[in-house]
């Protein structure tokens, strides 16, 4: 086996670890970034480059490591974080993705959408600042997405003299918020992502830290993604009939398997339907198999003709979800027009996409000491906070605490498309009749 070979086959052999960096502004969180993909030794040499010509350009002496991730014009001339920057990089222990996401307020929204898939979230705190509203809001945000690992960098210590003090006052207030919010790992590291400071390399200024560096905990902190054991669903994208003269009967419903495994033979039901069949085959990639599981894509033939389309889903007929009208979740509202009670929106979960109508609001999370608002009226850019929706069509929904894939969903504008709030799905709740009336009055049928 030649050098490069068998380092793509260790390379493929490492876990993969998926995380996202947040903060408040100015916090360092694209340093931190850049930090550790310098001192990994993970830039290419023309991208140091050009991020040191462009470092001259402003004037900096050193190169400024934040240029590393800071990639639209934008971002670059208001030296701010405006848009989630992914970046993919490995060490010899581990592969990483990671979403490096705004601070300022206005931009949370991407912070969901960065954190969304993360297997860990990285909240960088400044140490002058200590916790603050922004910060506490990317805790309630990790939490609301069940991030599994939170890791709380607080940063510029090099500003601080280095101070064990300022570090364990800080830790300490993020791991009592943060544990009432239900986070369930915290690991806090003090740095200085602009010196290096436990970053890659242990802190010759921090003698009194005794515990890992960034980079050491991101490679060997645990992460599981098996998903194969889960409960199976596979929400359908497309449904395949060619009607050649070589597949003449060929009815195949094909999508990308959210979670679980999928075998030949196998009894399934088709939500919301109800109506059952039994796996007659699985294609992938052109071939026949006799099992699939998550992520892969595939076609699923079955032996019966029932009428499946596209935001069906497919689930063993032992282990089906229940299909309601009524949702209840927990969401984040990203729009800057506000979520109001008895509004017109869609809703979208998985492949499927129906109308909706929100009947409550019955509460907003207030950040500072984690109280509930009740019935705030609406939700604004930013809030998190409790709604109920009615749907016109069943939806076969997971608790968001069992699938993160097809527990979750998009409240939509039906209007322009623009997407309102990121939903995590809870229990179900009983029908309104108001709300339903005031749904069969505008012709939606509810």
């Amino acid at each position: 086996m030649s050098t490069s070979t068998k380092q793509l086959a260790d390379l493929s052999a490492t876990t993969l670890l998926r995380f996202a960096t947040a903060g408040s502004v100015d916090d360092g969180k694209s340093t931190l970034v850049g930090r550790l993909l310098h001192d990994s030794k993970s830039v290419l040499t023309d991208q140091l480059e050009a991020v040191e010509a462009a470092s001259l350009k402003r004037g900096q002496e050193a190169p400024d490591l934040a240029l590393l991730t800071d990639g639209l014009r934008a971002e670059r001339e208001q030296g701010i974080t405006i848009d989630v920057a992914y970046r993919y990089f490995a060490t010899p222990r581990r592969r990483f993705i990671l979403a490096d996401t705004p601070g300022h307020v206005q931009y949370t929204r991407n912070m969901v959408t960065g954190a969304s898939t993360a297997d860990l979230a990285v909240v960088l705190v400044d140490a002058r600042n200590g916790v603050i509203e922004q910060t506490r809001r990317h805790a309630a945000v990790a939490a609301l997405l069940r991030v599994p690992h939170v890791v709380l960098a607080v940063n510029k210590m090099d500003l601080v003299a280095y101070e064990e003090k300022v570090f364990a006052s800080i830790a300490e207030e993020f791991t009592a918020y943060a544990g009432e919010l239900g986070v369930p790992e915290i690991t806090a590291i003090p740095i200085s992502a602009l010196a290096g400071d436990n970053v890659v390399e242990p802190s010759a200024n921090m003698d009194w830290y005794g515990g890992p560096t960034v980079l050491e905990h991101l490679e060997t902190v645990p992460v599981s993604h098996d998903l194969t054991s889960c409960h199976a669903r596979l929400p359908v994208q497309y449904v395949i009939r060619p009607q050649t003269a070589e597949l003449p009967d060929y009815r195949g419903y094909a999508g990308q398997i959210a979670a679980g495994t999928f075998r030949v033979g196998e009894p399934v039901t088709v939500l919301p339907s109800g109506r059952t069949s039994t796996i007659a085959g699985i294609d992938l990639l052109g071939e026949s198999v006799d099992v699939a599981w998550t992520p892969q894509s595939v076609t699923l033939l079955l032996n019966d003709d029932i009428d499946i389309s596209r935001g069906d889903l497919i689930v063993p007929s032992g282990d089906a979800p229940p299909t309601t009208q009524d949702v209840e979740a927990t969401v984040c509202h990203v729009a800057d027009q506000p979520l109001t009670v008895g509004q017109r929106v869609l809703l979208k979960h998985t492949t499927r996409t129906v109308k909706a109508i929100v009947k409550e609001i019955p509460s907003r999370l207030t950040l500072d000491d984690l109280s509930q608002h009740p019935e705030p009226g609406q939700l604004v850019a930013n809030d998190i906070g409790r709604v109920l929706v009615r749907t016109a069509e069943p939806l076969a929904l997971d608790p968001y605490a069992h699938s993160r894939r097809t527990g979750s969903f998009l409240l939509i504008d039906p209007a322009d498309g623009t997407t309102l709030a990121a939903g995590m799905a809870g229990e179900s709740f009983a029908t309104h009749k108001a709300v339903t009336a005031v749904a069969d009055e505008e012709g939606w049928d509810f």
